[in-house]
């Protein structure tokens, strides 16, 4: 760990909004023109800015020229979706009240308001640490390792659950691997009428894929020396018989 970084169990609420925007493929603002979905068009600048690639005939192009400059104009919506199939994927909505400017063809949005709804509750992001905040550094690789630990290997998913509460897995049906970031993965424990949610934090953050796969190595270490759930070794058993 660098000198001066300090450990934590999750990311800020700051960092978890730029990760958003920095593994959304399409987010949907509403403006004067009305409401426009756009897909693979946004950037983010490093001080939070969302550059935006639309047409020259968006309704959208038009309201950003006629808006006036400080006040909001518009909003724009993007959707933290997990990338494992499962109920309940929308992770958390970033919704961001602004302004549009034209900026060497392309829009500049200066956010104004900042706000992250994940499961738990919306939080206002104080636009100065969401301005200094930096994505995950796994943001933009999570589809690819979450999609692979489900498909390549459930065997470890299934090694995680040992580090659960056991009465967190009573009535399961089924765990998934929800999110991964610096500080830990989350699973996803599914019930027949309802889930819940369950973090395992890394013992110090990752800031590489390296670093992330001796992190997931020790997590499993631990899952090997841990008693197996009694709630899970029922659910196998009957899903046996």
């Amino acid at each position: 760990m660098a000198d001066g970084q300090t450990w934590t169990a999750a990311p800020a609420a700051a960092e978890r909004a730029r990760s958003v925007l920095a593994a959304a493929w399409s987010c949907a603002v509403t403006a004067e023109g009305g409401r426009e979905e756009f897909v693979g068009a946004h950037t983010v600048a490093e001080d939070g800015r969302v550059l935006l690639h639309v047409p020259e005939d968006s309704r959208l192009a038009a309201a950003a020229v006629c808006a006036p400059r400080g006040e909001p104009s518009a909003v724009l919506e993007f959707a933290d979706v997990a990338p494992v199939a499962m109920r309940g994927r929308i992770r958390a909505r970033l919704w961001m009240a602004g302004w549009f400017a034209p900026e060497d063809g392309r829009l500049a949005f200066r956010p104004t308001r900042v706000v992250l709804r994940p499961s738990t509750g919306a939080v206002v992001v104080d636009l100065d640490e969401y301005a200094a905040a930096t994505p995950d550094p796994l943001a933009t690789a999570e589809f690819h390792l979450l999609t692979h630990l489900a498909e390549a290997h459930p065997d470890a998913v299934e090694r995680l659950t040992r580090l659960v509460d056991p009465d967190s897995l009573q009535g399961a049906v089924r765990v998934q691997p929800l999110a991964v970031d610096r500080h830990g993965i989350t699973l996803r424990i599914e019930r027949a009428r309802d889930n819940g949610d369950v973090r395992l934090t890394f013992h110090r953050p990752a800031d590489d894929l390296a670093q992330l796969t001796e992190r997931m190595h020790m997590l499993l270490a631990q899952a090997g020396a841990a008693r197996r759930p009694r709630a899970l070794q029922r659910q196998h058993t009957d899903g046996d018989g």
